[in-house]
């Protein structure tokens, strides 16, 4: 079986007497694309914190390839190949989405040489490539700030691509869009899988069920159940945990 591309084994994350996550264990293989879903206080946001560094395991190992990355900053992590996006799109509002998309994929990312050095044509062909893949280069010179909400959120996604990270995570990238926004972000992610591998953080089941990929079901900081999403619509188990928790369906 090849190494994992991300592997988190044996997790436990203690905040004070408080466990975020107990003893949880899992395993993503390279392009693939997977669901996180649980009712508020699962553990989902400080699962990704674990990922990317944010906050460190009370126990426990994580590792991508096959190496450790426990004890990495979240900088390093994220230049080692793993792209977060939050729930709100990080954009800068005041620059064009072109000139956003070229601050994410330039190699050199101060002030002074996004002022001064020119991109190579290669970096400014795959900047040209994201926005007319996500159907954003109608409004290559139109500020960020003027987008739509789902406009940011195809932005924020395109800035984590042209980085080219191995490991994308999206929390909540559908959060206040409209059906058709939302219809459009699960045909984008399910294709960006493959060339990337996929984690999607997200309470809106219908959407969870268009990406159509494995769901990992938290509850209380542990791994609940795992299958296809008809599958854990059916297990007893995660029928009781959202039995009364509307908001995340």
């Amino acid at each position: 079986m090849p190494t994992p591309i991300l592997e988190l084994q044996d997790v436990s994350v203690d905040f004070d007497g408080f466990f975020a996550l107990t003893d949880l264990s899992l395993s993503l293989q390279p392009g693939e694309l997977r669901s996180i879903i649980g009712p508020n206080g699962a553990g989902k946001t400080t699962f990704l914190d674990v990922i990317t560094g944010k906050v460190k395991p009370t126990k426990g190992a994580v590792s991508l390839r096959g190496e450790s990355i426990l004890g990495l900053s979240e900088q390093k992590i994220s230049r080692l190949g793993v792209g977060r996006k939050f729930q709100t799109p990080r954009v800068f509002n005041n620059l064009s989405v072109v000139r956003n998309l070229e601050f994410a994929a330039a190699p050199n990312k101060t002030p002074f040489h996004l002022m001064f050095e020119t991109l190579t044509s290669s970096v400014k062909d795959e900047v040209y490539r994201i926005m007319d893949y996500v159907g954003l280069a109608p409004y290559a010179k139109v500020e960020a700030g003027s987008l739509s909400h789902g406009q940011k959120q195809w932005l924020a996604i395109s800035m984590l691509v042209a980085q080219a990270p191995d490991v994308i995570l999206l929390d909540e990238p559908v959060a206040g869009l409209t059906d058709d926004e939302t219809a459009r972000t699960a045909e984008l992610i399910k294709s960006l899988a493959g060339d990337h591998t996929v984690v999607v953080i997200e309470h809106d089941m219908e959407f969870i069920r268009d990406l159509g990929a494995p769901v990992t079901v938290l509850h209380q900081g542990q791994l609940l159940t795992q299958g296809m999403m008809e599958e854990v619509k059916a297990d007893p188990r995660v029928i009781e945990v959202y039995l009364g928790q509307s908001d995340d369906h």
